[in-house]
Order: structure tokens, then sequence, then C-alpha cells
């Protein structure tokens, strides 16, 4: 393992892919959103979360290299780690089909010294044509498309904008998330608030309870149809729909479940 590569991965997402691209050994800080693989990942130290990252904790850790998101992480943070002089390697997926620019990214900045890169490039084709393969059999039924409500937060209601990676995912199987609105490339408007006293709630067929980043569950079914009388209230798993990288093939998957 070459000693210079140090990656602390600062997003649940990308450190999961990390790992499946063969670069776990590499990692040397995480947050403690970054869950999965459990067992691979027990023993990367944890600095705090992407909101509220331990900045003291992650320079004593000395990383190479610190992988952030737009959505995820904050501009300050971002700020703090480039005046240390560390490489920032900045994500920002906003539809399952970045994904594929996504891996590329992760493979040019970090097989070259990861010692093995033979491996990462075979395992990064393998996780590039299974997205492939699933995006191909994913595709919108030729009618209008669904108003759908996705939910991410109680109190206050919150949603996705249409230039979200979720947003884009749904779109995938023809369900159009409300309200029409683009959040643009960062910032709160990415992720609107419902006031529910929005006309279009009257319009939405399908809500969609998320499990994260609020964890609702079946007692909140109940609020969420009073929202949108007319629709079907469905609980749905967060991750297969707002983890991008080796989650977006099967999240399609699920999608397609889903619909049946």
């Amino acid at each position: 393992m070459s000693a210079a590569l140090r990656i602390a991965s600062l997003v649940p997402s990308v450190t999961e892919l990390l790992v499946a691209l063969g670069l776990g050994p590499h990692l040397i800080a995480r947050t403690g959103f970054c869950i999965h693989p459990a067992a691979a990942l027990a023993d990367v130290p944890k600095v705090g979360g992407t909101k509220d990252v331990r900045l003291d904790a992650l320079r004593h850790l000395a990383p190479s290299h610190v992988v952030v998101n737009v959505d995820e992480n904050r501009l300050e943070t971002v700020e703090a780690l480039r005046a240390w002089g560390v490489r920032v390697v900045v994500t920002h997926p906003c539809s399952p089909q970045d994904v594929h620019p996504l891996i590329r990214q992760l493979v040019e900045a970090f097989a070259p010294g990861s010692g093995t890169p033979d491996v990462v490039h075979q395992r990064a084709a393998a996780i590039d044509a299974e997205l492939s393969a699933e995006l191909a059999l994913t595709a919108p039924k030729d009618e209008a498309p669904v108003p759908v409500l996705y939910l991410v937060w109680r109190s206050p209601w919150m949603t996705v904008a249409r230039d979200t990676y979720i947003s884009r995912l749904l779109a995938c199987v023809g369900w159009q998330t409300r309200p029409d609105a683009v959040g643009g490339p960062h910032g709160a408007a990415r992720y609107p608030a419902v006031l529910g006293s929005e006309p279009w709630l009257t319009e939405v067929e399908q809500v969609l309870l998320s499990s994260e980043p609020f964890a609702f569950t079946q007692a909140h079914v109940a609020e969420a149809q009073a929202l949108c009388p007319r629709a079907r209230v469905s609980l749905v798993d967060g991750e297969a729909l707002s983890w991008y990288g080796v989650r977006t093939a099967p999240g399609l998957r699920y999608l397609r479940q889903l619909l049946g």
C-alpha cells in the first residue's frame, strides 16, 4: 500500500464506493454517517458528521486527500481544508447517469497511488457495467408523468428539487417530483420546504416517506395522507433512493419493484 495515499471521505455514499473500488485500505478518516460497509470501516476513525466535521481531529490524521460533496458538506469546511494544502476532491452527482463520471473521477484521483491500479480499474468497470445495464432496463412508461412528493424531513416538511439526484432517479420510472422547482447548484433551495397549503398538493398521486435523513415510520403516514388526500402514501428505503455509487444500480431495481 502506498504510504502517500491517505484518503478521508466526508461523504457516506462515496466512502462506500471507495471500498467497493478496492481503496478501503487507504481510508484514514470518515464521518459518523459513513456506515457502509460496516466491517471494512470498523477501524477507520470518525471525525464528526458531514455538516460538523471535527477539523482538528481530521488534521491530526494527516490525510493526503479529502473527498467532499456539494450537498453534504459545508463550504467553510472545504475552505479550511484547502487552506491546509490538502487535495480536496469535490463530488456532486445529480443524477444516476452522473455516477459514471463519478467513478472515473475517483479512479483518476486514486488508482495511480493505490498500489493495485488494475484491481481498481477492474472493479470500476464492473460497477459501471452493472449501472449501464440497470439504466437500460429502467425507463418511464409512455404515459404522462406521475406527480410524486418525496419527503425527507418533518417539521417542517421538506422535499427535493427536480435537479437533485433523488428526483432524477425517480424520473427514471416516470415519477415527477413536486414542486416544479429547480434548486440550483447548491444551497437550501435544493431541498424546499412544503407549507401544506400549496394547491399542487391535491394533484400528488404518490407520497414517498424516506427512511432518512428523517426516519419516517408508519406513525407518520396519516399526517402525510392529510397533506395529499388523493395520494397513496408509502414508506421507502432512503438509502436505496439517495445513496449514489454502488447503490445506484440496486436503487433502480428497487424503484422497478416499487412500481410493481
